[in-house]
């Protein structure tokens, strides 16, 4: 049986950086990284922003070059699945045949795209936007002739995906299911402002909209029903409505979870030796009061890759990182500093209409999270206000003449 000390499960930015974040806790073990896909690890999100606009080439978007790997001795077993875990015997079976052991193992699966539950989700035409193989199939019909484009789900993929679908002159169509676009994450007023954003680079932007079905010809997508019973004619349908953390033969093992794997503060799961970070890892995160939570964020997969490589190393030092998020979207950068969830205040700092401002989410007089949008200093210096969970008033907070740094105590 082939054996590494350390196996990382997941060629993603987690995996990536866990093998980076052991080599440089000076780890000396054997580490495999074993990925699904046939590409090294790569930076995801700018697959639905950069990429897909082909502002980016494919190689701007790798984490590390090859040659990196194999000068950090970081063992690459890449088109592989990891198909079952044996706790007690301390090894994993692949998708080859193989079965390798391991001393720690590092579950970075992170997750696949939640497909539309309605007759003709598996039309061709219809996509999710999590891969390289996704976007590079969705690029080759929209060189192919494809004008007519729905985006069904309005959080960040659906609405960076109709940006650029805009940019390169399609037809887009954007389906939210929810009273407004960005309903789990954001306030009122940021929903407000990208609507009004993508309704003004021609998007057909349409709220409370459920879909029953998605119509085909010949196996290929042509429409999308509407529970009005309205058509809406499609040559391609992309669904950003989510992942399903990918964590099957974990939850299968005997790892205790639901949506996702459950972690303790050093990324830990229930099984000995087993650690999960990134998107399937469901933590208490002290920006959420305690709420067990998926952050599906690379600054998340980042930091708990490190939490988890430290303490296989033998520094244990619990994850206790501040939550921070971004999207670019037409010439729009929204950074997102803290966890908005529980907000029963906000403010607005600066005034939308100069597409430079940013809404401030207060619990209980705290300042618990901000979204700026275009606004960086903002974002830089509110991010103490968060860190500390200050209070501050209405009044300050909104006084654009005084900097969100003079509000944090010396």
């Amino acid at each position: 049986m082939d054996k590494a000390n350390v196996i990382i499960v997941g060629a993603g930015h987690g995996g990536a950086m866990a093998s980076i974040a052991l080599r440089q806790a000076g780890f000396e073990g054997s580490i495999a990284v074993i990925g699904r896909e046939p590409e090294i690890p790569y930076d995801r999100p700018p697959l639905s922003k950069e990429y897909l606009a082909k502002d980016k080439t494919f190689d701007r978007l790798y984490i590390r070059p090859a040659q990196f790997w194999a000068d950090k001795a970081v063992s690459m077993i890449l088109n592989t699945e990891v198909t079952a875990i044996d706790p007690a015997a301390q090894s994993v079976s692949l998708s080859d045949g193989r079965t390798m052991g391991y001393d720690d193992l590092i579950w970075a699966g992170g997750g696949d795209p939640r497909k539309l539950p309605v007759p003709g989700g598996d039309l061709g035409g219809v996509y999710g936007v999590r891969t390289r193989a996704d976007v590079d199939s969705m690029m080759a019909a929209l060189d192919g002739g494809v004008e007519k484009v729905v985006v069904i789900g309005g959080g960040y993929i659906g609405l960076e995906a109709a940006a650029v679908l805009t940019k390169l002159g399609k037809s887009v169509v954007l389906l939210e299911a929810l009273p407004r676009v960005l309903a789990r994450v954001a306030g009122e007023e940021l929903s407000a402002f990208y609507e009004a954003e993508h309704r003004a680079h021609d998007v057909d932007l349409r709220t409370n909209v459920g879909v029953t079905a998605l119509e085909g010809d010949n196996g290929q997508v042509t429409g999308v029903r509407l529970a009005d019973g309205s058509l809406i004619p499609a040559e391609m349908v992309i669904v950003g409505i989510g992942i399903i953390p990918s964590v099957q033969p974990l939850i299968a093992a005997g790892a205790e979870g639901g949506n996702g794997v459950n972690i303790d503060a050093l990324c830990r799961t229930s099984l000995p030796h087993i650690y999960a970070i990134g998107d399937c890892a469901a933590h208490a995160n002290g920006f959420a009061e305690g709420a067990v939570i998926r952050l599906e964020s690379v600054q998340n997969a980042n930091d708990q890759a490190k939490v988890a490589a430290n303490a296989i190393c033998g520094n244990e030092a619990p994850y206790k990182a501040t939550p921070w998020f971004w999207s670019n979207q037409y010439d729009l950068k929204l950074q997102t500093v803290g966890l908005s969830t529980g907000h029963d205040q906000t403010v607005t700092r600066g005034d939308p209409a100069t597409r430079s401002f940013s809404v401030i989410y207060l619990k209980a007089g705290r300042v618990i999270a901000l979204d700026c949008v275009n606004a960086i200093k903002d974002y830089t210096q509110g991010r103490k206000l968060v860190e500390l969970g200050l209070e501050a008033s209405e009044e300050a907070l909104a006084n654009t003449d005084v900097p969100l740094k003079e509000l944090v105590p010396a």
